[in-house]
């Protein structure tokens, strides 16, 4: 049932894709039953026995309704008992007058005030098929929202009972996976054509189970329709970069992390080694020598200690450091754990020449050194840049910051709140996805927006979405991991939004084997780090992983 298509669409996309293909030469009736025939066939497949027993078939008045009619007829002929439950669907179509040669049992809404033959069908049916309303419907009310609750409740209590939707939960809203009033839950999602946004996006993914597409012809399909992809293991593997047998570490990159405080030293060790386990060659740390005495560092990784102001904070002294081995490493990794005093934020600010005080010659580079003589800087240009935690809070500290930052050198890793700051907004809107394809074309930087599904975004305009929500990454430190792993595929030659998305696979499966091995609770960042090199194994060694 899976399409290798992986592409994910706003319901005004999928409308414009399925023109084209009208346009083409294909028909709506075409679509239509392929759509039908495809709902039908993922319900035998995940769903098996349904012969000569019952299927409730919930039918609504729009193209929704329509996919429902042609897979309930697909489902009498493969021997189920088909219940139609048609609410405000008064028309006589082709697809309801050939579901009635079948004979089905069939009940209208309007003649069920009180709900009791609903209520009736759910006691008996193994199956419901929710085809209630399509991408562009309002969210349910009145009645609809009592057939909806009473579906949900039904499901509750029943364990053999099944629920699949038609392309997205009847509630839940197409591109945003908002859902207003009351949506259905479901087992499974069988999208039509492509997927939609909003079984992607929280809280819809919650509603909406299982998801698999079914194909409907759409043929070729225009990018601009469809940027938005589906993380898979097939896009990750095609990112991986290369080990040749005779490399030496020089081959598989520097990473420099700035990272690290008194508050804080586990966070620059778990950003160290989550760009060590994916394969960097070498890593460094650049912190405060207070912060070494307390940081556990595995003893691979080199030290450039670096000037300190009050309470061993960075200070703005340590650029005389880091400016003389920055042309040595091919990423640097600003902010882990790094904090929020004074004398850091000077460092961070003068670092991407955001500081008032010394003038600027050049944008995006360190500058060392007074220039109230007006003697020029020295100027030394910084390698490809992932910022992370304090360093995008400090960031935000600076008016106007992404102004000042060299363009499409930076990946940029907030979770929400850290988002709201760099955009200065007390909320964010609930398309995540639209917001960080925003703030990257805005910006000129590649954008990690963090979340139960986390969204990559470059410059371009492509989106890439991944939809691992995982109880078990609920944890401190996951972000320094992640952070880490980014930079180390950087140093190894990916592109940035390359790295960005690959690190976020690779990030998300090691979580998924934490899970596996130790449960939802108790796992720890440090879990994730051996864990790391066996997802990239098993990504290679796996070439059928989608």
């Amino acid at each position: 049932m899976e399409t290798d298509l992986p592409f994910v669409v706003t319901a005004a996309q999928m409308r414009a894709a399925e023109e084209a293909a009208v346009a083409r030469g294909d028909d709506w009736a075409g679509l239509m039953e392929r759509a039908g025939a495809g709902v039908a066939t993922a319900a035998l497949h995940h769903f098996a026995p349904l012969v000569g027993r019952d299927v409730l078939v919930l039918v609504g008045p729009g193209n929704n309704g329509g996919d429902a009619l042609v897979a309930a007829r697909h489902l009498a002929d493969a021997g189920a008992q088909v219940i139609l439950y048609c609410w405000r669907r008064t028309k006589v179509d082709a697809n309801l007058s050939a579901c009635r040669a079948r004979q089905p049992c069939e009940v209208h809404a309007a003649d069920d005030t009180d709900g009791k033959l609903l209520s009736a069908a759910l006691q008996t049916a193994v199956l419901v098929i929710d085809g209630l309303l399509g991408t562009g419907a309002r969210p349910p009310q009145a009645d609809l929202a009592a057939i909806i609750t009473m579906v949900n409740e039904v499901r509750s209590r029943r364990t053999d009972l099944r629920v699949l939707s038609i392309d997205i939960p009847s509630g839940v809203a197409a591109d945003d996976g908002r859902v207003a009033t009351v949506a259905i839950k479901a087992d499974l999602t069988v999208a039509t054509g492509l997927l939609k946004r909003g079984v992607l996006l929280w809280p819809g993914r919650g509603y909406a189970g299982t998801l698999v597409v079914a194909p409907i012809g759409l043929g070729a399909l225009d990018g601009a329709l469809t940027m938005s992809t589906r993380l898979t293991g097939a896009q990750a593997r095609s990112l991986l970069p290369a080990r040749p047998a005779d490399a030496h570490k020089g081959v598989f990159g520097k990473v420099l992390v700035l990272a690290g405080s008194i508050n804080y030293p586990g966070a620059a060790v778990l950003a160290c080694a989550g760009a060590q386990r994916v394969g960097a060659g070498l890593v460094t740390l650049a912190t405060g020598r207070n912060v070494l005495a307390l940081a556990s560092l595995p003893p691979e990784v080199t030290l450039l200690p670096v000037a300190e102001g009050d309470w061993g904070a960075i200070g703005p002294a340590a650029i005389e450091e880091l400016a003389d081995d920055l042309p040595r490493y091919q990423a640097l990794l600003i902010g882990p754990g790094l904090g929020q005093a004074e004398a850091t934020r000077s460092l961070v600010l003068r670092l991407f020449g955001l500081d008032q005080v010394r003038s600027r010659t050049r944008v995006g580079f360190v500058a060392v050194g007074e220039t109230e003589d007006h003697t020029p800087p020295h100027t030394v240009e910084l390698p490809p840049t992932v910022i992370d935690a304090d360093g995008l809070n400090l960031l935000a500290s600076a008016h106007g910051w992404f102004e000042r930052l060299p363009l499409e050198r930076c990946v940029l890793t907030p979770h929400p709140g850290e988002m709201r700051r760099l955009l200065g907004v007390e909320e964010l809107p609930p398309d995540v996805v639209a917001v960080a394809a925003e703030a990257a074309q805005r910006w000129r930087q590649t954008v990690v927006l963090k979340g139960a599904t986390t969204v990559i975004a470059a410059p371009d305009g492509r989106t890439v979405i991944h939809d691992g929500a995982n109880p078990a990454l609920a944890t401190a430190g996951s972000g320094d991991v992640l952070a880490g792993a980014i930079a180390g595929l950087i140093a190894q030659g990916c592109g940035l939004f390359d790295a960005a998305v690959l690190g976020v696979y690779l990030h998300g499966a090691a979580g998924a084997k934490a899970r596996l091995m130790l449960g939802d609770a108790g796992v720890v960042a440090g879990d994730l780090l051996p864990l790391l090199p066996q997802a990239i194994r098993d990504l290679r060694a796996n070439a059928s992983t989608g």
